[in-house]
């Protein structure tokens, strides 16, 4: 069974940046495309950011230009750097397969973006 770990969450002003961490327990990074979530109460889970095995990435619309997505293949490791954050950017972050996600999901990591 795949545990998935997400850390690097955290308080930042507006403007900030940060840069959130998702490791996996299986070998999962060399089959699957994977991608990054958020979840606010009382809305739908959404894709924010997915990453091909081959290192293709793609946006939503609203942290395009901002968010930067990347993986490690070897570490079982992928990566959300985050930058000019903005207050709607407040969110739990999660990851898992790209569409769909079909792995358990892990407890995800606060991101707060707030002055």
């Amino acid at each position: 069974q795949v545990q998935l770990v997400e850390s690097g969450g955290g308080l930042v002003q507006p403007g900030g940046s940060l840069r959130l961490s998702c490791t996996a327990s299986g070998n999962i990074f060399y089959i699957s495309s994977m991608g990054w979530y958020r979840q606010v109460p009382g809305k739908e889970r959404e894709l924010v950011a997915a990453i091909t095995v081959g290192g293709i990435a793609n946006y939503a619309e609203s942290v395009k230009g901002r968010f930067a997505i990347s993986r490690d293949n070897a570490k079982n490791t992928m990566y959300l750097q985050m930058n000019r954050l903005k207050p709607e950017d407040t969110a739990v972050y999660y990851c898992n397969a790209a569409l769909p996600p079909e792995y358990d999901w892990g407890q995800g990591t606060q991101v707060t973006v707030s002055s």
